[in-house]
């Protein structure tokens, strides 16, 4: 051995290195922060009182999983189409397809593969409605990666409808019957975080952003449109718990519920919708608000 020249490592060695940051790179590829938003598949389960039951919490777990599955494989098939574009953006050029962590016919394969196990697990444990919700999921995802997510106003509708369709697959889980009220209050606080999300995208923008639809909207049009769904789904929900169940309870859920649609709509003109998940999982207010709602369900729920 020649002073000072390094020795080469084992090229067993150097293959398990390179296995380890490609498993890594897919785990990351598959965005396990954002599985919290499959957690909507509890709502309709939760609000049926059927969580406590050892079969519809089994029901609901398997439609959560099955939606981890899918919008994983989703996300890997979609940085893959958009590699090109990704890398010319200052923050998705990280990603691990982007950066070349996992090459594109690896996340393909890998993204089909979820998406193939996704109905299956459903219909695993004898559930074909289930299943049929899930393709209609991928659907939706695949019309949006490929097509729909260049077409303005459409874009908002069907990312929307992608959380519509996860809090609809926990009702079919547990086999409960879904609500006007239910869809209606879902499918504007979707639309409320997705156009946030937007506007805040559209307020932090950056040089090499890819987004088309960025270059037709305006502040004050999402704007508009956030201030429109809020306003729409606090009375929507305000209708459902004074009317529809007159509870002191559901009443009271209402102060919580009003809460978290303007500290979300404060944080987004602060700029921070950009990712509502990292809203969740790191704003203080947002999750005493949102844990005060859950609570007071919680109690109205099971107390009847």
């Amino acid at each position: 051995m020649t002073a000072g020249r390094p020795v080469p490592r084992p090229a067993t060695e150097r293959s398990a290195g390179s296995r380890r940051a490609l498993a890594a790179g897919l785990l990351r590829g598959c965005r396990p922060r954002q599985w919290s938003k499959n957690a909507l598949v509890f709502a309709a389960p939760a609000t049926a009182g059927l969580l406590t039951t050892p079969r519809g919490l089994l029901q609901t777990l398997v439609a959560f999983a099955a939606f981890c599955l899918a919008a994983s494989g989703a996300y890997l098939l979609n940085d893959a189409a958009d590699v090109e574009a990704d890398r010319r953006h200052p923050r998705k050029r990280t990603r691990p397809v982007a950066a070349g962590i996992v090459p594109v016919r690896v996340a393909v394969a890998a993204g089909l593969a979820l998406i193939a196990a996704a109905p299956v697990l459903a219909l695993a444990v004898g559930h074909w409605r289930l299943s049929m919700v899930v393709v209609g999921y991928l659907a939706l995802t695949f019309a949006y990666t490929y097509r729909l997510k260049r077409e303005v106003v459409v874009d908002l509708v069907a990312v929307a409808g992608c959380h519509v369709i996860r809090a609809y697959a926990g009702a079919v889980a547990v086999d409960v019957p879904v609500t006007s009220w239910f869809l209606v209050v879902v499918s504007l606080g979707s639309l409320q975080v997705v156009v946030g999300k937007r506007e805040a995208e559209l307020r932090n923008r950056e040089a090499g952003d890819t987004r088309r639809t960025l270059v037709v909207y305006t502040p004050s049009y999402l704007a508009g449109l956030r201030a429109m769904a809020s306003g729409a789904m606090i009375v929507t929900y305000c209708m459902w718990a004074l009317q529809v169940h007159a509870d002191t309870w559901y009443a009271a859920s209402i102060v919580p519920f009003v809460l978290i649609v303007l500290r979300h709509n404060l944080l987004v003109d602060a700029g921070a919708g950009e990712e509502p998940e990292t809203l969740a999982l790191t704003d203080r207010p947002l999750q005493v608000f949102t844990g005060l709602l859950i609570l007071l369900l919680g109690v109205a729920i099971y107390a009847q």
